[in-house]
């Protein structure tokens, strides 16, 4: 059914092809998916790609069979919560939309391996995506993003990952120095000439308002509070994910979320952090990598949980 001018599917689809597994609808001018879409119970792939979808309905997570889903180029604004439910997804392609945003349950998505969210408008990734572990390719260029994940490369399964064409985005994890990256086009607002202090500062633009602290090599004492989270997390992380389970601790819903997502894990060490963070700066110009990366000005950062870790941090160790 592509390339047939369809602007609509009929709500009784699932009723006629009961047994459907694949189903290609690109190059339509489709403006919604019915709600019947959800009773598809067996299908594995579907293209709604070159369409004219401004919504996504909810259920679209009851497609438990679906394997790859592909929705480039409509006029998406956001992807639905329930999308989180596509426990057996492995491709998701949603470039050219109009994406501000990803679900933070897409984490839950754990069979996804390659996911394209080119041409949107994110200014930010969700750090749950970093819990997805079985994903090998990340492609997000020409979006507005200007910082990435503490733990972003940190999966041995993810190995490559596209940012290229974000002009404010100064500042790579370290995790990624030995994955195949592409940043070209990234901080092309420049930074060369400024004083090393202020290079930092730009790599670390956008970091998330859970951070309280940056720390230095001056700075020898971790603030308890971040200790206390730390020793928090080492008793419960081995529990179910849903801290809910768990005998009731008089702490905001914020930090007990923040105990199930920490901000990262330490480059050096791998000690999980909460509300502060020990940043490491390596220009890519200055790193073996910069006769491949030439049109950008970006760096690696590494962030480390304490001043001992952050002087003994060596990026090609």
């Amino acid at each position: 059914m592509k390339r047939n001018s369809l602007t609509s599917l009929p709500d009784n689809l699932a009723q006629k092809l009961p047994n459907l597994i694949e189903l290609y609808l690109h190059s339509n001018n489709i403006v919604i998916i019915p709600e019947a879409i959800g009773n598809l119970a067996r299908l594995q792939s579907l293209d709604l790609s070159d369409n004219a979808l401004q919504l996504l309905c909810p259920d679209i997570g009851r497609l438990r069979s679906l394997r790859h889903l592909r929705l480039s180029n409509n006029r998406l604004k956001y992807l639905p919560p329930e999308i989180g439910d596509l426990q057996e997804l492995e491709t998701l392609d949603v470039a050219m939309n109009q994406l501000v945003s990803l679900p933070d349950r897409l984490h839950r998505c754990i069979s996804l391996q390659n996911l394209t969210v080119d041409h949107n408008l994110l200014s930010h990734v969700p750090r749950q995506l970093c819990w997805l572990h079985r994903l090998n390719q990340l492609s997000m260029a020409a979006n507005r993003l200007s910082f990435l994940p503490l733990d972003l490369g940190r999966s041995r399964e993810l190995q490559f990952v596209f940012v290229d064409n974000n002009a404010e985005l100064k500042g790579l994890p370290s995790y990624l120095y030995n994955k195949v990256i592409g940043c070209s086009g990234c901080g092309l607002e420049g930074v060369a000439g400024e004083a090393s202090g202020e290079v930092l500062s730009a790599a670390l633009v956008g970091l998330p308002a859970e951070v309280k602290v940056i720390g230095s090599k001056a700075d020898g004492v971790v603030p308890l509070e971040e200790l206390a989270m730390r020793t928090l997390h080492q008793i419960y992380h081995h529990l179910p994910a849903d801290l809910s389970l768990v005998p009731p601790i008089t702490l905001p819903k914020s930090l007990l979320d923040l105990l199930q997502f920490p901000l990262g894990h330490c480059h050096r060490c791998s000690q999980a952090m909460f509300t502060i963070i020990y940043p490491k700066l390596f220009p890519l110009r200055d790193t073996a990598l910069a006769g491949v990366h030439r049109r950008t000005t970006v760096s690696f950062v590494a962030y480390c949980c304490s001043s001992r870790c952050l002087q003994t941090f060596d990026l090609q160790g």
